[in-house]
């Protein structure tokens, strides 16, 4: 497979956010805070309670799987099962995320979203950042479309 820039970037950056969430884990409550989690799952990190960091975690994970997804496309690392499935909602996810991440906000009554009400400022960045991470796994999975096919076949199995 060639090396893609548009997902060595998508991936690169989805390996920061992994990281950086990881790192939320071990800084605790204010991390929580700070990074517009909300100030529940703050406020259940200051009293021990391991939910915000499986939470945090599981996060983390989805974000690291997708990166190799990324740098499996760009052809840094072997070809990754279901790939064009995978990369296609990926991309999805992110440009989803990125575009209705405000409007759900303004929209929508949950306590959560009341709560970030106060700070469109993180809805803002993170909106565009998943907007910008959404056009990179749709480019660069568009222009890696044929080698991101199964040899042999279809990328979906047939049962």
């Amino acid at each position: 497979m060639q090396k893609n820039v548009w997902l060595i970037v998508g991936g690169g950056s989805t390996l920061v956010a992994s990281l950086l969430h990881i790192a939320i884990i071990v800084g605790g409550a204010e991390w929580y805070r700070f990074f517009g989690a909300g100030e529940q799952m703050a406020q259940m990190a200051e009293q021990g309670s391991s939910y915000p960091a499986q939470i945090t975690g599981v996060i983390a994970l989805v974000l690291f799987s997708w990166a190799l997804y990324a740098f499996s496309g760009a052809g840094l690392v072997p070809r990754m099962p279901f790939a064009r499935i995978a990369m296609v909602l990926i991309a999805t996810v992110f440009m989803l995320r990125g575009l209705f991440g405000i409007p759900a906000v303004l929209y929508f009554d949950t306590p959560y979203f009341q709560e970030l009400g106060h700070s469109l400022t993180f809805m803002l960045v993170s909106s565009g950042i998943c907007l910008v991470l959404g056009i990179c796994y749709a480019v660069g999975t568009w222009q890696v479309w044929p080698s991101l096919k199964k040899k042999g076949g279809s990328d979906i199995p047939v049962y």
